[in-house]
């Protein structure tokens, strides 16, 4: 059963040495999440990513896998958010397009981190550090 109160997003967990990417929209250029976006009438998740990525940064994700379903508040929406991660791999070189402002890589402990969406702080960073995907320590 689908909730209809609960806005439902896919997200894309890309970690490129150590770094996780991030982007901002130009509704709210100050908060960062991951990319991703709202499925579309009968998509699946996966293909909900495929065609976001490549509207969002002008890339295709290979290697998809489900990092987990993380539940918060949608940091722009201020609604309750139901968001499917899957970790990915990209081909080609992201540039912020469409409703994008800006895009970064961050590991979490740099001038990103107050920056970051609560989803993106609370969730998906642990799980990545805990995954060893991210390292708290080092330079």
């Amino acid at each position: 059963m689908v909730d209809d109160r609960v806005m439902n997003v896919v997200a894309a967990a890309v970690v490129e040495r150590g770094r996780l990417l991030v982007v901002s929209k130009k509704a709210a250029p100050e908060v960062f999440y991951l990319p991703g976006g709202k499925p579309e009438a009968g998509e699946s998740p996966k293909e909900t990513l495929v065609r976001e990525l490549d509207e969002e940064l002008g890339v295709a994700p290979r290697d998809l896998d489900l990092l987990g379903l993380v539940e918060d508040v949608a940091a722009l929406e201020g609604v309750p958010m139901r968001m499917t991660v899957f970790t990915a791999a990209l081909t080609g070189r992201p540039r912020p397009a469409a409703e994008l402002a800006a895009l970064g890589w961050t590991d979490g402990r740099d001038g990103y981190a107050p920056r970051l969406a609560p989803a993106v702080r609370h969730h998906v960073l642990p799980v990545l550090v805990r995954a060893g995907a991210l390292a708290l320590d080092g330079p």
